[in-house]
């Protein structure tokens, strides 16, 4: 299946709270790239078997760069492992690896003068894509640094492996570097020292933040680039495997982009057999994606982007009265009902029939979950600290479908650990309750609905996955009774998930 969408801005008050942008914008790039992947990976190769191998990559990636630029982008993100492939382990990555100098310190053009730093053949033709192209160019590399033993940190091989993002300019001046802070059991790699919070300029939109893959979920770097920093545009190489319903790469990607307002040009590898694919040029004004489960090829996004010339902070966004939800009866309901207020004739929200109450495991975390009856109701159900609310109606309804209300408030373990609070609406797998939180990607029920639920963090991003992976964004949005809540009615397509999925950060360690 294959998914190319273009969504609109989103009308009313929610302009309030997203960011302001110029008039002028600027055209962008990612490339979705099937990488040449080494079916050896676990023999080790030599330095121009290495060199061979990412050949191929790199040809692809030059191909890409030519397109681009007939299109006028002035930068290209390319995914992470792209040149290399993955599964390496420290031994057979280790010929793949460059020293890549810091920017900060050293002022180098590779494709003008390539034989400063030994070994940088891969440097050397990222450089010159970038200046033949006319563009800023990032793209993610194996890189090596030397370490004397007196360093107490520094491997037993006396060398750290580093999984680095590279950005050039225009000119193809190495302009940035980032080496990744949250790995992803890649064996390969080492942990740098300290977290990197790296930000590159450019002539045309200002200033970029970078982050790779994993780094998404947490808070260093990527929500302190953005909140600390007040970074805007974010390049985002990944090498992302989709794990739904909740975390698929363009939902949750576009999500993340949402919540804080910003551009994120996030590129991610195209392999269906490891369940890699789903990138996107996610704005405030439209978002750009693909995903396809079916092609075994690669794909160039290219948009307009917006200047964003000012942001408002997600976290510190004002409560919508009740005012301002006129119309919206359910949620409407809910706000005055809390006030101690009485409102009549509040239509659906009478209907509360009491669905079934159950736990299953989605995401790998026991849920609390409740079922949908009828096609048309409330309900709520509670974890721990977090209770969630919603209120739907079904405009059509296929026998045999069924759909429930999960919260889930505690501490993530599994492929990583990281503290999450979570509303999620989902479509079950089957009529079973024990197909809940199980992965679907079809739909046919169209579903309107109000979702709620009283998080105690700030950092809410708002999901809406329709039928074969089709993205769609709340009509509204927001913060009302110290509830955050999120509406979405007259969707084309039918309703595969809607969540509210919350990070507690500052429980990330101390849980």
């Amino acid at each position: 299946m294959e998914v190319f969408a273009l969504r609109s801005l989103l009308l009313g008050w929610q302009c309030l709270l997203l960011p302001v942008w110029g008039l002028d914008g600027y055209t962008a790039a990612v490339y979705e790239h099937a990488a040449v992947l080494n079916p050896r990976w676990k023999i080790p190769s030599t330095r121009q078997g290495a060199l061979r191998h990412m050949k191929k990559n790199l040809d692809i990636y030059r191909e890409q760069v030519f397109a681009a630029s007939k299109q006028g982008a002035k930068i290209i993100v390319f995914p992470e492992d792209g040149l290399q492939g993955f599964h390496f382990n420290r031994t057979s990555i280790f010929p793949y690896l460059e020293p890549i100098p810091d920017p900060n310190v050293v002022h180098w053009n590779p494709c003008l003068h390539p034989t400063v730093y030994n070994g940088t053949e891969v440097l050397h033709q990222l450089s010159c894509m970038a200046r033949n192209g006319s563009m800023y160019l990032v793209a993610n590399m194996g890189e090596r640094q030397t370490c004397e033993q007196s360093d107490p940190k520094c491997p037993p091989d006396g060398r750290y492996h580093f999984n680095t993002n590279v950005v050039f300019d225009a000119e193809g001046t190495l302009v940035a570097k980032y080496q990744k802070w949250n790995l992803y059991f890649e064996y390969a790699y080492d942990t740098p020292k300290t977290v990197q919070h790296a930000i590159f300029n450019t002539s045309f939109a200002g200033r970029f933040g970078i982050f790779t893959c994993f780094d998404i979920l947490f808070y260093e770097p990527a929500v302190s680039l953005i909140e600390n920093y007040g970074v805007k545009q974010i390049v985002f190489p990944t090498a992302w495997m989709n794990q739904l319903p909740l975390l698929s790469a363009v939902q949750f990607h576009q999500a993340f982009a949402t919540a804080f307002g910003i551009n994120l040009f996030a590129a991610n590898q195209h392999h269906p057999k490891y369940n890699m694919t789903g990138s996107g040029i996610y704005t405030p004004l439209d978002f750009p994606y693909y995903y396809n489960s079916e092609s075994s090829e690669g794909k160039l996004l290219v948009a307009k982007v917006p200047i964003i010339t000012s942001r408002q902070n997600h976290s510190l966004q004002p409560e919508v009265t009740a005012a301002l939800l006129k119309g919206n009866n359910y949620f409407e309901a809910f706000v005055l009902q809390k006030k101690g207020e009485k409102q009549e004739q509040i239509g659906p929200m009478e209907r509360n029939d009491p669905g079934d109450i159950f736990h299953n495991i989605m995401m790998y975390d026991n849920y609390t979950f409740i079922s949908l009856t009828g096609l048309k109701g409330s309900l709520h159900i509670c974890s721990n600290t977090l209770c969630c609310h919603v209120a739907y109606k079904c405009s059509n309804y296929t026998d045999g479908n069924l759909y429930a209300l999960g919260a889930y408030d505690g501490l993530h373990t599994t492929h990583g650990t990281y503290y999450t609070q979570v509303c999620a609406l989902v479509k079950c797998a089957g009529s079973s309750y024990d197909t809940c939180g199980q992965n679907v990607t079809t739909a046919s029920d169209i579903i309107d609905f109000e979702l709620w639920g009283n998080f105690s963090t700030t950092h809410i991003y708002p999901e809406i996955l329709a039928d074969k992976m089709k993205i769609y964004r709340a009509d509204t949005r927001g913060w009302a009774n110290s509830n955050y809540y999120m509406i979405k009615k007259g969707m084309s397509a039918g309703l595969v998930t809607a969540a509210l999925y919350g990070r507690w950060y500052e429980k990330d360690c101390c849980y």
